[in-house]
């Protein structure tokens, strides 16, 4: 029960580390066709996020692998459930990543446009998605007794998915933006932090409007509720977003940044403890759902798993929070290479 419980939190973690370190990368992407007007405003873009973007990934697949490990049966629902989703999301990374290594390959407008326009695909797609899947677990996947997905693709666009996919948008383009601003100079400097501020007001709009939702399409207060102490994430989301404005007012665009990681982190681990014991409930009968302790791995695989993550997670955190320092700077023209 409790290395279940363990791992159910640990899992909610790396999600969380995923979306805070990969979001901005994201967000870039999709505001790279409306604030590169220029291509050297274009490549101090991909300069900003270019040597981070593939180790923020990381986060990802470590997500993806304990998932498998520590909870194979929610693994095999998910891609069963979600496979179209899924596989959208992977498709999109892919033609995201190809785009930063071929871009600069061929110096011809046409080929540079291609590959622009496919990094814009790549990062929309799963900004959006991610955003949809995880608002779907939290009102329920509709899985029968058998773990069988009773729906189609556009099951999963409902009002409340779609509103979930618009708050991802938002807190990636806003987190996006806010990293541009702390790294650029210029005219793209002052064109991101307007935009910045301009995000901030639809993010909130779209914050309010997910979390009321959320009282009347999903369970998630139900712990809350519960357990009022576990309001206090709520209100680290609160004042992490209220500390963006703040920050961004008074020109400290990385204590902006990290005010909006804060919001991101927050807002995870507020779906996360609202879904406990929950890993994929269904919205046909509760019985039906898979949850921390019907899913998990044995307790000897969850044993192991603990040992490996306390050994090498600290060194991935070290050598992350070493790269981050090493380019911390400004993007120049000396760190223009595609």
């Amino acid at each position: 029960m409790i290395l279940e419980t363990i791992w159910f939190f640990l899992w909610g973690l790396l999600w969380a580390v995923y979306f805070m370190t990969d979001g901005f990368d994201l967000g870039i992407g999709t505001l790279y066709p409306f604030l590169g007007k220029t291509e050297a405003d274009k490549r101090v873009m991909l300069a900003a996020m270019g040597p981070l973007w593939d180790g923020n990934e990381v986060w990802l697949l470590t997500a993806g692998g304990v998932t498998f490990a520590a909870f194979p049966q929610v693994y095999a629902v998910m891609f069963s459930s979600m496979y179209s989703a899924l596989m959208l999301i992977l498709f999109a990374l892919i033609i995201r990543g190809v785009s930063f290594e071929f871009r600069g390959k061929v110096d011809a407008p046409s080929w540079r446009r291609l590959w622009d326009t496919c990094l814009f695909i790549g990062s929309v797609a799963p900004a959006i998605l991610f955003g949809v899947a995880f608002a779907n677990i939290f009102r329920g996947i509709p899985i029968d007794q058998n773990g069988l997905y009773k729906g189609t693709l556009f099951t999963l666009l409902n009002p409340y998915g779609l509103l979930g996919g618009v708050l991802f948008l938002f807190l990636f383009l806003t987190h996006g933006a806010l990293w541009l601003s702390a790294k650029t100079q210029g005219d793209l400097h002052v064109r991101a932090v307007s935009l910045a501020g301009k995000l901030w007001i639809a993010l909130f709009v779209a914050a309010v409007a997910f979390l009321a939702s959320s009282f009347f399409a999903t369970r998630l207060y139900d712990n809350y509720l519960a357990h009022p102490i576990l309001f206090v994430i709520l209100l680290a989301a609160v004042l992490g977003l209220l500390g963006i404005r703040i920050f961004l007012g008074r020109g400290s665009f990385f204590k902006a940044w990290f005010a909006s990681a804060l919001t991101i982190v927050s807002a995870t681990f507020y779906g996360v403890f609202g879904l406990y014991p929950n890993m994929f409930p269904s919205n046909i009968d509760a019985a039906y759902s898979l949850t921390a302790h019907n899913s998990a791995s044995s307790p000897l695989t969850l044993k192991i798993m603990l040992v490996v993550v306390i050994l090498f997670v600290p060194i991935v955190l070290a050598y992350q929070g070493w790269t981050y320092n090493l380019f911390k700077g400004k993007v120049t023209e000396q760190d223009l290479i595609y």
